[in-house]
């Protein structure tokens, strides 16, 4: 099933685009892992993306789709970019023009693509080695999700220093937190200053609790930074808002990836977080967590991830302390 979807894009864009089309790839990365929670997950993640060539310069195109499976409906554990309920999913699917002019950006994105609020992108949470997504990108913790996508258009005006994003859509999500139908706005600006990249977002959403127990609308601002020097890449987020009215959700996760020419093919990485969910007892929550592991290259594009979680207060996991461990290898062809 995951070929046909991919068969069904590049068909697509058989039509959409000339003969002349160049730098056309598919991509793909297969994974497995189990946790010592008697967990087991497997999953596979499909691209196809590339650009339109001289004839449309600027056209950019990527279409994504994933399947997963894992062995518990409950918890997170290899839940970090994809959802894993066992059903093929269409998770991005969109066209992009860049146009670039005397140091301005400008550039308009169409289709289906993952909510553009904080650190965002499945790059940012599936490759490094984290096997669960933070607390507050967990879709059952009233906050946000990394399974959120939106379906509408998308605008970046800037320079490459200084931008600002505009997003307007209708949810389009997969995995276990589905949002309400509706009407999504997004808005996020990011500023480089030298080794810092710094951003501020905003979306205002439907929630994805049903309206006879989540009246209103959900609305986080956030907060986020990352810095990177030699081989060291420290990076956190922070939000607050209203997952619907009259609750509240606080919380943030601060990482650390070390990757130095002296470890070779390893790279290690730790994480503390923290989410609070303000509400009428016995609904509120308060849950901190502590992450550490290491990603080892074992050969070529396969690698091995493997960490040890523990979590206090109230737990998205079976058990306060868990070891998990994922394979994963990719892929590429060049068209």
């Amino acid at each position: 099933m995951i070929r046909g979807v991919v068969a069904c894009g590049l068909a697509c864009l058989a039509v959409a685009l000339p003969a002349g089309a160049q730098s056309i790839a598919i991509e793909g990365t297969h994974s497995a892992g189990a946790s010592s929670e008697e967990l087991a997950a497997v999953g596979t993640q499909l691209r196809v993306f590339g650009d339109a060539g001289e004839t449309l310069r600027g056209l950019r195109f990527q279409i994504e789709g994933s399947w997963g499976w894992r062995s518990e409906d409950e918890g997170d554990f290899f839940g970090a970019a994809y959802p894993y309920g066992g059903a093929v999913d269409l998770m991005e699917a969109y066209g992009e023009y860049v146009v670039e002019h005397r140091g301005w950006v400008r550039a308009v994105k169409g289709g289906r693509y993952r909510t553009p609020f904080g650190i965002s992108a499945a790059s940012d949470h599936a490759y490094i080695g984290f096997l669960r997504a933070p607390l507050i990108r967990y879709g059952e913790y009233y906050a946000l999700s990394n399974m959120y996508l939106e379906q509408g258009a998308d605008v970046v005006i800037g320079k490459p220093r200084l931008s600002v994003e505009g997003s307007v859509g209708a949810p389009g999500d997969v995995g276990e937190a589905i949002r309400r139908p509706g009407t999504t706005a997004v808005v996020r600006t990011q500023a480089v200053l030298g080794a810092w990249v710094l951003g501020a977002s905003y979306i205002d959403t439907t929630p994805y609790m049903p309206a006879r127990f989540a009246s209103g609308r959900a609305r986080f601002g956030g907060v986020d930074v990352r810095w990177m020097s030699d081989g060291v890449l420290a990076r956190g987020e922070w939000l607050g808002g209203q997952p619907f009215e009259g609750t509240r959700t606080t919380g943030g996760y601060a990482d650390l990836i070390v990757h130095r020419p002296a470890m070779g093919p390893v790279t290690a990485f730790g994480r503390a977080e923290r989410l609070v969910y303000d509400a009428i007892p016995p609904f509120a929550l308060s849950t901190h967590r502590y992450t550490a592991g290491a990603r080892i290259r074992l050969w070529r594009t396969v690698a091995l991830s493997t960490g040890v979680v523990y979590q206090g207060g109230q737990l998205t996991q079976h058990r306060r302390t868990a070891f998990d461990l994922g394979l994963s290898g990719s892929w590429r062809r060049n068209f």
